[in-house]
């Protein structure tokens, strides 16, 4: 087959995500054939380094050989089965496992299928447990600007990115908004942990005068990703956490897309210090296979439900899939490589090639901000350095560097005028480099008028 052939049958049948389709009539899909480590592969023999992890999912490369084996060992044993009344072998392994290795106090899971469900079910929970308490005046919830947690109505309720927002509004339920401390908005000379406790003063204020209605505050730690990778300090959240305590607030955290290694530790929040009340978790869950989330609570939220079935305070919330069973394989696979494969060392020293290979962006007279938390890092390109003033949205510079990225076998989706790095933990320091020589090329061509 033909990569035109395949486009031109896709065109005719598929709408694809985050689109607007009419841009495929100059720029037509990618067609992918097979994919091996880093790299995806077309149906002509076209490389590209897959640096944007499959939409941030992929965390040990395409095709694992020990993910593989997991999949085939599940599939010859179990491939469902329905989690109300019944369980399995996967599923209560993967629970243990994940209440070792996330932030002390969490223990218990409830399964969802991808990370808006999680989000979702983590709301309810929230809101139910103080309905249960007997405070069901307590029903709003606080996002931070520049959120995103998702697609679904309440998710997205909890996002504040324009772009996916306004449209859907009035179907949206209402809430409290609290300023970012997204450092890119710091002063000059200004810490990034100074600005984070600044910004912080406004989220106090909101917590002491809503308290009594609020049910949890919801934040992505250190990386708020569809809000154009954009960063901050972890001492936020653990002035957050203290927060949250002292007025009685529940806090979740959404650690879908910045969970399992993405920002340097494990969990973001271990770099705060901190234990949320709700945990949600997807994408690397499951390294890029299959879809799977989990919400992890602790004993208090979970004590707040167990009751005699007469007293409707159960959590009535279901998924046809929870707890697939082969999902929890490959998660329990992922979390093997982990433990075996000293991941997190590796990608310190993957991280840091990452940061050097892109410091002479620096002085680029419209490169506006470079950050990084670990293995994800951001380049930002601006109209005026000094200013900051960034290149209005319409002219679609990100667009530009994805276009160059593909004749340089590599596939980089910016966001907006955001070219970001998010690659699977496999990729070597010379692809990195790679990588970052065409991002240089890329914003060269990106901001000429």
């Amino acid at each position: 087959m033909r990569n035109a052939d395949l486009v031109a049958r896709d065109l005719k049948s598929v709408w694809h995500p985050c689109t607007q389709m009419k841009d495929h009539e100059s720029i037509p899909p990618v067609p992918i054939k097979r994919g091996e480590g880093v790299w995806l592969e077309d149906f002509e023999g076209n490389r590209f380094i897959d640096a944007v992890s499959s939409w941030w999912v992929n965390l040990f490369g395409h095709a694992n050989p020990r993910i593989n084996a997991a999949i085939q060992e599940q599939i010859g044993q179990l491939e469902h089965v329905i989690l109300a009344g019944f369980t399995h072998e996967p599923v209560v392994n993967l629970s243990e496992r994940l209440i070792e290795v996330t932030p002390e106090g969490l223990s218990k899971c409830f399964y969802a299928d991808n990370g808006s469900s999680a989000i979702e079910a983590a709301l309810k929970m929230s809101y139910h447990y103080w309905k249960n308490h007997g405070r069901p005046g307590k029903k709003n919830f606080v996002n931070l600007s520049n959120s995103y947690h998702g697609e679904t109505l309440g998710a997205l309720a909890l996002g504040d990115v324009a772009l996916y927002k306004d449209t859907y509004q009035p179907l949206l339920m209402e809430v409290l908004t609290a300023p970012s401390p997204d450092a890119f908005n710091k002063e000059p000379g200004e810490t990034d942990e100074a600005y984070a406790l600044r910004q912080f003063e406004a989220m106090e204020k909101l917590l002491a005068e809503n308290h009594e209605e609020i049910c949890a505050v919801v934040v992505e730690p250190l990386i708020q990703c569809a809000g154009g990778m954009r960063m901050h300090h972890p001492i936020y959240h653990t002035k957050l956490r203290e927060a949250c305590d002292r007025y009685g607030v529940h806090l979740i955290a959404d650690e879908i897309a910045v969970g399992f290694g993405r920002t340097g530790t494990l969990f973001a929040c271990e770099q705060s210090g901190i234990t949320p009340d709700f945990m949600c978790l997807s994408k690397g869950l499951t390294a890029g296979y299959l879809p799977l989330s989990v919400v992890l609570t602790t004993d208090d939220v979970y004590n707040a439900f167990y009751d005699d079935y007469e007293t409707l305070r159960a959590f009535l919330h279901s998924h046809s899939y929870t707890g697939n069973p082969i999902g929890c394989a490959v998660a329990l696979a992922t979390l093997d490589i982990f433990r075996d494969d000293n991941v997190i060392e590796n990608n310190r020293r993957l991280a840091t090639c990452m940061g050097e290979s892109v410091a002479h962006l620096a002085d680029h007279p419209n490169v506006g901000d470079i950050r990084q938390h670990g293995m994800t890092l951001a380049v930002e390109m601006v109209k005026d350095k000094a200013s900051k003033t960034l290149f209005p949205w319409q002219e679609r510079r990100g667009m530009r560097v994805f276009k160059h990225a593909l004749t340089r076998e590599s596939l980089l989706r910016p966001l907006g005028n955001v070219v970001y790095f998010m690659p699977p933990y496999v990729i070597t320091e010379e692809q990195i480099r790679h990588l970052a020589q065409v991002a240089t090329e890329g914003i060269e061509i990106a901001v000429r008028d």
